[in-house]
């Protein structure tokens, strides 16, 4: 609620400078935004799967959105523990422990952070400048979060805690393989997330430049990764439109970044609940067939 109520007095306070941003905005960033905002969703989901059959659970991919998107809803409530709580139940009905489940979803977010922060330190020399004072902080994580998702690091650090939870270990450690494909995936997915910012700023008056996407690309990483540390926030709302405003404050007016923000934060929630449908959906088709 206290989210919503800032993004209504930041509306209100520059309603001047949006309407003139929202009379400015093409219908066709709109559309090409939305599909990019789609091919983000799926990228992120293969991510879970990946890192899901690298502990050795490989699903069919209706199953596996199901779990994956269905639980996903879970990450609107605040704290960052429910999508792990709720994909680890789901996860039952395919045979796939809680333990494992839980633990593909939380290496998941982890890769999720780290990747973003990758492409961060991708983007710096096409964009020295994105990455606010403020947010510096952000990229002392880098290294230490490479060093965890190391197999023989993170296999000692999952274990550790399923004991403390009265678990037996991991049956199948993280691989480097998997790990780099995961890895890979994540950055393509937050190329895509980039993109859409970028055709959003574009629309808007911004440059199309290089500089200007990495700007983008870069900025919305940043925000997502700070979004995520801060747990109390569901799905990161208000702190990482603050970490993207922030960037994008550069290269247009208060009325177009806010408009920005606030529509690339409406699109990933209607595709997260219409992916959640589709995985649903799709579950119930496979399952009629049988």
């Amino acid at each position: 609620m206290l989210a919503v109520g800032l993004a209504v007095w930041a509306l209100v306070a520059a309603r001047v400078e949006v309407a003139a941003a929202l009379r400015r905005l093409e219908p066709w960033s709109v559309l090409v935004a939305a599909v990019l905002t789609i091919g983000n969703v799926l990228l992120a989901g293969m991510v879970w799967r990946t890192v899901l059959t690298d502990l050795g659970s490989k699903l069919p991919p209706a199953a596996s959105a199901r779990i994956f998107y269905v639980g996903q809803l879970g990450k609107y409530l605040p704290g960052s523990v429910w999508p792990l709580i709720a994909q680890a139940e789901l996860g039952r009905d395919y045979n796939v422990p809680r333990s494992r489940s839980a633990t593909a979803t939380l290496v998941a977010l982890l890769l999720g952070v780290t990747s973003a922060l990758l492409v961060v330190l991708a983007a710096l020399p096409f964009a020295p400048g994105i990455v606010p004072h403020r947010f510096a902080w952000v990229q002392l994580l880098l290294i230490p979060m490479l060093v965890l998702l190391h197999p023989a690091v993170l296999g000692r650090v999952v274990n550790l805690g399923l004991r403390l939870f009265g678990r037996g270990p991991m049956e199948r450690p993280t691989s480097l393989a998997g790990t780099a494909m995961a890895i890979a995936w994540a950055c393509g997915s937050w190329l895509l997330a980039g993109l859409q910012v970028w055709v959003l700023v574009i629309s808007l008056g911004g440059p199309a430049t290089a500089r200007v996407a990495a700007l983008a690309i870069g900025g919305y990483a940043l925000a997502w990764a700070v979004g995520f540390l801060v747990v109390v926030s569901p799905a990161g709302a208000g702190v990482r439109e603050v970490a993207l405003a922030a960037v994008l404050s550069t290269v247009l007016d208060r009325g177009s970044v806010l408009v920005v923000v606030l529509l690339s934060r409406v699109l990933f929630t209607l595709t997260d609940l219409a992916a959640a449908g589709v995985g649903v959906a799709a579950e119930r088709r496979v399952m009629s067939r049988r």
